[in-house]
């Protein structure tokens, strides 16, 4: 069933949501020419463009890309973002990183210095069990269910992930799990003509609160935004007790 959403209020930039999805992305597929597709768990943006790539050591990529050496080989990687949530139509957003794959010559100094920023397992594992890929980028496209958009490299480069990405699955699960009624009060402000299916959370950024609406004449969603974008839980919780439309309530309070 085809899913449609609200694009007419404050939400993310595309160079945003691609910034987030490198975050948040809970499935990534690489796939090189000359190889099947390969799944990933670790890919880190550098601010020159490279997306480092933790691939199966023994994969044929790692032997394609050694191969080409610095001409590098044709790459995608595909960046899928689900809900935490069990959805009738889980995705959330696709983001598709093309560009030329190359080896790195150092991979675990490399992986020691990523490790500071995004501490992975894997990425202890470089050199044995796994080794490094660098993706140059030279495209970027991301696509929802407002369709898709091709967005400059620098605008990604300059962009910020959202700043509750890492907090957004345990506070969704919260609303779903627990706050059924608070979810009940914000749908409130769609339109009662609108209002015609099961009402779940979607989505949590800075902007506001994405809502799916499952119905048996298909999905859609919409967005609710805050009075004004917010950058930390204190702010976020009070523009939360606004949508709900009481101000001096305690708010959600995940435990996670």
């Amino acid at each position: 069933m085809q899913t449609t959403t609200t694009t007419d209020i404050p939400a993310p930039t595309t160079a945003e949501r691609v910034r987030t999805a490198l975050i948040r992305a809970d499935t990534t597929m690489l796939a090189v020419d000359g190889c099947d597709p390969i799944s990933t768990t670790v890919h880190h943006l550098h601010d020159e463009g490279h997306v480092a790539i933790v691939v199966p050591a023994r994969s044929d990529a790692v032997d394609l890309a050694w191969r080409a050496g610095a001409a590098g080989l044709s790459a995608m990687l595909e960046l899928t973002d689900h809900s935490p949530l069990r959805l009738r139509n889980p995705v959330r957003s696709l983001i598709w990183l093309s560009g030329t794959l190359r080896p790195v010559d150092e991979p675990r100094r490399l992986a020691a210095e990523i490790a500071e920023i995004l501490p992975h397992p894997e990425l202890l594992d470089v050199g044995h069990t796994t080794e490094l890929l660098q993706l140059e980028l030279t495209s970027v496209v991301a696509a929802d269910t407002t369709g898709a958009e091709s967005v400059e490299l620098g605008a990604v480069l300059d962009a910020a992930p959202d700043p509750f990405a890492i907090y957004e699955t345990a506070w969704l699960q919260h609303m779903e799990d627990d706050h059924a009624d608070i979810v009940a009060r914000i749908a409130r402000r769609i339109p009662s003509t609108s209002r015609t299916g099961r009402i779940r959370p979607l989505g949590l950024d800075r902007y506001g609160l994405r809502l799916r609406i499952e119905s048996g004449e298909g999905d859609h969603d919409v967005r609710i935004p805050f009075h004004e974008p917010v950058d930390d839980p204190t702010a976020l919780s009070r523009a939360l007790r606004m949508l709900i439309g009481c101000p001096f309530m305690n708010g959600l309070r995940s435990t996670h």
